[in-house]
């Protein structure tokens, strides 16, 4: 397991920490299972920034949108990297191939830049809102929650995309079990997240929901799940749960 947590870190981090020389699938598993986890580690410090921003006078929105930019730089921008080319390849009328043609092109095309614009201003907004209302746990709840996506994303049932490594390395590995469990965790941490004790697992499964319903559509559109449909989870997911937890109750 100290194998699958180093794995873990090393993938969904820019801590300088050296996973696995080889990974299997049955490492990925457990890597993929322990992601829920690393939220925790990237929650924290991020509430914590948010916090100092609060403290020390800085703007609501400007302490939001740090926020956002120092999860970006925690996490190597991957994850928005995923987000800008899921929604190119999405954009895509061409067949599959063409479609993940376009997410490996390198570029970011205009429905990247929609979507990116879209998942950092709603994020940035969104922990100004919790920010200002002092609801600190909320903000490390919705970025612990996109990670619990990816549990989520690769349930059995998922094949890997045609030409995806890390897909080939994660996709269906998750047994029905796991993906359960992490959701039902979600939930009950849910309940003080929001304004109200129901509000919270109402607007973390509303999330999750979203995600589950963004990774099948890709799924089925690239032929297979890969690492940037993964990525694109996480940041809708993160975006999706703020701004629910922000709405009045």
């Amino acid at each position: 397991m100290n194998g699958a947590v180093r794995l873990a870190v090393s993938w969904l981090t820019v801590l300088p920490i050296r996973g696995p020389e080889s990974v299997d699938r049955t490492t990925a598993a457990r890597a993929i299972a322990l992601a829920p986890m690393v939220g925790i580690l990237l929650g924290a410090p991020a509430t914590g920034l948010l916090w100092v921003l609060h403290w020390v006078g800085a703007s609501s929105s400007l302490s939001g949108l740090l926020t956002v930019g120092m999860l970006a730089l925690a996490t190597r921008g991957m994850h928005l990297d995923g987000l800008a080319d899921s929604a190119d390849g999405l954009g895509c009328y061409g067949p599959p191939e063409r479609a993940r043609e376009i997410m490996k092109s390198g570029g970011v095309g205009p429905f990247g830049v929609v979507a990116l614009v879209f998942a950092i201003g709603v994020q940035a907004l969104g922990f100004a809102e919790l920010a200002a209302q002092q609801r600190w746990y909320a903000v490390g709840f919705a970025i612990a929650l996109s990670r619990v996506a990816v549990v989520v994303a690769c349930r059995h049932g998922y094949s890997a995309a045609p030409g995806s490594g890390f897909g080939t390395l994660v996709a269906g590995t998750q047994s029905r079990s796991t993906v359960v469990g992490w959701t039902a965790i979600g939930l009950v941490a849910a309940l003080v997240a929001g304004g109200s004790w129901w509000w919270g697992p109402v607007a973390a499964a509303a999330a999750l929901l979203g995600a589950g319903m963004l990774v099948r559509h890709c799924v089925r559109r690239f032929g297979g799940l890969n690492g940037d449909v993964l990525g694109a989870a996480i940041e809708m997911t993160v975006a999706a749960a703020v701004a629910l937890l922000t709405l009045p109750r």
